[in-house]
């Protein structure tokens, strides 16, 4: 990587996976002491951002182990509940605290800007994980090229369908800047390789109980619905798998009347799904590189060290987004049934 700091890379062994399955507090505004790496560099804060996604609790379960392998003097983290306005609130809690830097994933990225420009007047660098803010200053953005997650799902719908069929999308919220791309990438890249496809675009605000009754009425609609695109199996999975079951439609890859379905995160429970021939393949969003790149960056931030746009040792690229804004793009691998049991992945590590 270029810049003034060499980064080194860190790999994570299965033994050291389970120790991550810990119990984390979490609380709705924060408070207490530090809660991991006393006496190392900090303290720092972080917000999670929601409770209610296997993705999330798997990105949860590995802060605590990052945060000391790092060395890092973390406070108690704080959780938003997917609410802008807890995060407002959790973030000035961390700053009273004594936070030095403070990690965070903003939700709405639209509605971060005003907190984010009190932190910089504070002189208090934030890195965001999984989204990008759409204003305001971040000292790095830690997430996987989210355009890529809608062009591989399309492009694996688009050559198992053989172009030609019906496909329902369930869409993350649109406040977002990972619905966004994911969304924007998918229905450009149906558009133009596959327009023998019907997309049914369908608005979820990354709420399971919407894509369920969303796909219960598409598929009243439309029987010969053969294709799904789940933008965040950490909510959506078992709601669909539920409706499928439902209505007898939960059949092997074999039979005529499967669904294919693509979707992304990487869970423990996709993968399973994916062994089972219940959904055909996921996305993996890299929930332990998450945790860990986004911690090295707080740490750097605090020490001082800065990093130019390039190539990094740990298989990503930062590039700047705009304005000087740098973005830590981690790979995120499709994973089928051909290399769903490959022991990198790391929902294959962590404890289900």
């Amino acid at each position: 990587m270029k810049g003034n700091t060499t980064m080194k890379r860190r790999n994570l062994t299965a033994a050291v996976c389970l120790a991550l399955a810990g119990a984390l507090t979490l609380t709705a505004c924060g408070g207490g002491a530090a809660g991991t790496g006393a006496g190392g560099v900090g303290p720092i804060g972080a917000d999670h951002p929601r409770a209610d996604s296997d993705f999330w609790n798997s990105y949860i379960k590995y802060f605590p182990d990052k945060a000391k392998e790092l060395g890092i003097n973390l406070l108690n983290p704080t959780n938003s509940q997917n609410k802008v306005e807890n995060l407002v609130a959790n973030a000035q809690s961390l700053q009273s605290q004594g936070a030095k830097a403070i990690v965070m994933a903003p939700q709405d990225t639209g509605a971060i800007a005003s907190t984010l420009d009190r932190l910089d007047k504070a002189k208090i660098p934030v890195i965001t994980v999984d989204t990008r803010p759409d204003k305001g200053k971040t000292y790095m953005v830690v997430r996987a090229d989210n355009k890529a997650y809608g062009e591989k799902a399309c492009k694996f719908l688009g050559d198992k369908l053989g172009g030609k069929g019906k496909v329902v999308e369930f869409q993350g919220a649109l406040s977002s800047v990972n619905g966004r791309d994911r969304s924007e990438a998918f229905a450009a890249c149906m558009k133009q390789n596959y327009p023998g496809i019907t997309v049914f675009e369908e608005p979820t605000d990354w709420e399971g109980p919407k894509a369920s009754a969303a796909l219960q009425t598409r598929l009243n609609q439309h029987p010969d619905i053969n294709g799904i695109y789940m933008q965040a199996g950490g909510v959506f999975l078992a709601p669909t798998l539920q409706v499928l079951r439902q209505k007898n439609l939960l059949v092997p890859p074999s039979d005529p009347k499967h669904i294919f379905i693509v979707s992304n995160d990487g869970i423990p429970s996709e993968l399973e799904a994916i062994r089972k021939g219940e959904i055909d393949a996921t996305v993996s969003q890299p929930a332990d590189l998450y945790a860990q790149w986004a911690l090295f960056y707080a740490k750097a931030a605090v020490e001082g060290k800065t990093f130019q746009p390039g190539k990094t040792d740990h298989d990503s690229t930062i590039v700047d987004v705009g304005g000087g804004r740098l973005e830590d793009q981690l790979p995120a691998p499709l994973i089928t049934k051909e290399n769903v049991d490959d022991k990198a992945f790391w929902g294959n590590q962590i404890a289900k």
